[in-house]
């Protein structure tokens, strides 16, 4: 089976929901994770100042992007969503609120990628339902 090469923004993003997930879980400060974890993969300086830009971007958020997301759930309360699929919107939403430059269908295809590959079965679905929600309620 061959490996699948991921371009380096996804490699990024990934670095960021780990940063995200390991600040959450209270096991790292923010201030270290994105360096910390970034000294651990092989990005140019580029795609490390994407990611921790878009780290950064998503710690200030937080409370926005919670907002919006409970604003999106039908008979469901935001803290009943698992750590990685709730760390995965704040990422994706922050990132079409405040990264016009990268095309919205890209991160919503990276968003549901990402739930793939680190959550369950159903995070992708979920994942895509909030966040095509979410797009319906930005202009553009």
């Amino acid at each position: 089976m061959t490996e699948v090469r991921r371009p380096p923004r996804h490699k990024a993003r990934v670095l960021v929901l780990q940063a995200l997930y390991a600040v959450d879980c209270g096991s790292i400060e923010p201030e270290i994770s994105i360096e910390k974890l970034a000294n651990e993969q092989s990005l140019s300086e580029r795609y490390q100042n994407f990611a921790s830009q878009l780290f950064e971007l998503t710690r200030e958020n937080v409370s926005w992007a919670d907002n919006e997301i409970s604003a999106l759930l039908k008979n469901w309360k935001i803290e009943r969503i698992n750590n990685i699929d709730r760390n995965i919107l704040r990422m994706s939403m922050v990132e079409l609120r405040h990264m016009p430059d990268v095309p919205v269908k890209v991160v919503i295809n990276e968003a549901i990628e990402l739930a793939k590959t680190y959550s369950t079965e159903k995070s992708s679905s979920f994942v895509n339902g909030i966040l095509d929600g979410f797009c319906k309620t930005i202009k553009t």
